[in-house]
């Protein structure tokens, strides 16, 4: 039996860290390709060009159109070759650091992943998630290694919302359960073997240290502050929680995420949000102990995160919807298949309902 653990090549994380990013990269290359969103670009290019000033490198900075979909992937990866730039920088979210791992794929240069927000643990991961034009789920794309560097400068992150900052907790929430699942059906991970002791100790260590600090790095955070409380959870939501899923392995609560990007109502939602719910009726889907399935919802309710129906955007609960949901949650490839039993999509339709039931009742 193979045991994997992967990571990012270097992990920093620090208040004020983006002025020394030439510091941490400069040996990668010598032309850089710089994805942001446009706001991102105003928000951080003067820092950016500030800590490469009297340095050869090159910077060539392009917006993020919105969607990391198959034609922003080979737009960017054309922007990458006219301009010969030999690394990628991705500036922001999610979605921004899955397309910027793309097209460092597609062109064989390395990728280089700076997060503004704390809201998904996409950053340290050898993964993109691809979605079409509408923002449906597509694909995973897994990626033979992880990013070169991952740098996140906390005086950023703490002055996004904090409904980002929350997402992040709800896609990290789902770290340890997903673990646990895998380890019990002894699933292969997406590092390409079975799950480490390592991997799973972090994934734990990540569900505690959500326990113990979230609700207050996001009182800071509402506050634009950055305290010990949220240092811990940028890196739950970052590297603890990215290290877990990825050498520990998915199971439901994504697989239920992607199923629910097919209603129109879920779509103002965030990753995280739409996990964290997920996270909810796996636990349903698994039966598991009504203390723990009491935690998780009293702290999603703390967080403010979804715990019914209602709060994922579907005022009116449609049975034909649900089963859309449930079917494309058990689709060919899916991760569900990693908990350890059988799955039908009838049995993700009444834990779904299940447990819309059970956070109305603590509501």
């Amino acid at each position: 039996m193979t045991r994997v653990i992967i990571s990012p090549g270097k992990y920093i994380q620090g208040n004020g860290e983006l002025k020394n990013l030439h510091e941490h990269i400069h040996s990668l290359g010598n032309k850089i390709l710089i994805l942001a969103s446009e706001n991102g670009i105003k928000r951080t290019r003067a820092t950016i060009e500030e800590s490469f000033k009297g340095s050869n490198i090159d910077l060539v900075f392009e917006p993020f159109n919105g969607e990391c979909s198959r034609n922003e992937i080979d737009r960017l990866g054309e922007v990458l070759k006219s301009n010969n730039c030999d690394v990628v920088v991705g500036v922001g979210g999610g979605k921004i650091f899955d397309t910027a791992k793309a097209v460092a794929y597609y062109n064989d240069v390395p990728v280089v992943i700076v997060p503004t927000i704390a809201s998904t643990d996409a950053p340290t991961s050898a993964l993109s998630v691809i979605y079409t034009e509408e923002g449906e789920f597509s694909e995973y794309l897994l990626l033979p290694k992880n990013p070169e560097v991952v740098l996140v400068d906390t005086s950023i992150v703490s002055k996004a919302p904090a409904r980002l900052l929350a997402a992040g907790i709800g896609d990290a929430l789902a770290t340890y359960f997903e673990a646990r699942a895998c380890i019990r059906s002894n699933a292969n991970t997406m590092a390409g073997g079975k799950a480490t002791k390592a991997a799973f100790a972090i994934a734990e260590l990540c569900y505690e240290t959500l326990l113990n600090d979230g609700l207050k790095a996001k009182l800071a955070v509402e506050n634009k502050t950055s305290t010990k409380a949220v240092e811990n959870i940028v890196e739950a939501n970052t590297y603890l929680s990215g290290i877990g899923f990825e050498s520990c392995g998915l199971a439901a609560a994504h697989a239920i995420h992607n199923g629910f990007t097919i209603l129109e109502e879920s779509h103002d939602l965030y990753h995280g949000e739409k996990v964290a719910f997920g996270t909810l009726v796996q636990l349903v889907l698994e039966n598991s102990p009504i203390d723990e399935i009491e935690e998780v919802i009293n702290f999603c309710l703390e967080i403010g995160l979804p715990v019914t129906l209602e709060d994922m955007g579907i005022k009116e609960i449609k049975e034909d919807d649900i089963m859309k949901v449930a079917e494309l949650a058990c689709a060919e490839g899916e991760t569900i298949y990693n908990m350890p039993f059988e799955v039908k999509p009838e049995d993700v339709y009444s834990a779904i309902l299940g447990a819309d039931s059970l956070g109305r009742l603590y509501k």
